[in-house]
């Protein structure tokens, strides 16, 4: 069991959902990258999501495209990410899982297996390869499976349900399902659809389903509860965080307003 099955198994006994933050690497850059998943890990979120920086994300809206380009105007490398992501794993205990959220042109680039154990070494618990279809992952399942890594896929709401078959047979560690057609981004409230969606999920597998794209506050949380087990914040965080960039915030007021969010999201995913 990896350790993502076992906070899903954990979250599930005690009924709760899973919260799990999205942080970019290297925005404004990794040092801060570093504080922000400790301030996350003390806020009690129980897995976070590291963006690697791509010039061209598949479904990434803008706040983290612009997070993106900025991590990379200052020559960010694959092998800086990693090694601050193994020194934070090495210095901070009970870190929980860590996810790669990376595109298949970066790991591909560097040879699936050097990434994927460069990966494992880091600290990562699991990959998301947006742009690696589930019909042609069957490679990259096993190259993460031999490094007991967990590849997770995603589903979207325009996903048949043949297709879905074959993304579920294919995941490992929970299911990402989007929550609408589209980019991510802060949304004013989640579609009717996805309930239905979810539901049927539910009655296909026994992976957790986390859902994330457009949750952005406390209270969209609720009318998840039932249906998924985990929810991924992504631009709200980020928009935090680029407040340092853009000049309007000190690091430190940033980071605090990040851990004040993620701490309201976990409170809620809690049931507090």
């Amino acid at each position: 069991m990896s350790t993502i099955d076992e906070t899903f198994a954990r979250l599930r006994s005690q009924r709760r959902m899973a919260f799990m933050p999205f942080v970019t690497a290297g925005d404004p850059d990794l040092q801060v990258t570093k504080r922000v998943i400790r301030e996350l890990a003390l806020r009690g979120v129980d897995l976070i999501e590291v963006g690697f920086p791509y010039s061209d994300p598949i479904a990434d809206g803008p706040v983290i495209q612009a997070s993106y380009s900025r991590a990379l105007a200052k020559h960010l490398h694959v092998n800086e990410i990693f090694e601050e992501i193994a020194g934070l794993t090495r210095e901070t205990a009970l870190l929980p899982p860590l996810v790669a959220m990376v595109a298949y042109a970066i790991a591909f680039r560097s040879g699936p297996d050097k990434f994927v154990h460069a990966a494992r070494e880091a600290g990562f618990a699991g990959l998301i390869i947006p742009d690696l279809p589930a019909d042609e992952a069957d490679d990259m399942s096993g190259v993460a499976a031999a490094h007991d890594l967990d590849l997770v896929q995603l589903i979207a709401p325009t996903t048949t349900p043949a297709r879905a078959g074959r993304i579920l047979e294919s995941s490992r560690g929970f299911l990402y399902c989007v929550s609408v057609a589209g980019t991510t981004g802060v949304r004013a409230q989640l579609p009717v659809e996805l309930r239905e969606q979810l539901s049927w999920l539910k009655s296909q597998t026994q992976l957790p389903l986390a859902v994330g794209f457009g949750i952005s506050r406390p209270d969209q949380i609720a009318g998840l509860r039932g249906l998924a087990d985990g929810v991924i914040v992504g631009s709200a965080l980020v928009r935090q965080i680029a407040a340092i960039s853009e000049q309007q915030t000190p690091v430190d007021s940033a980071i605090a307003s990040a851990g004040k969010l993620a701490a309201e999201m976990v409170a809620e995913c809690r049931g507090a």
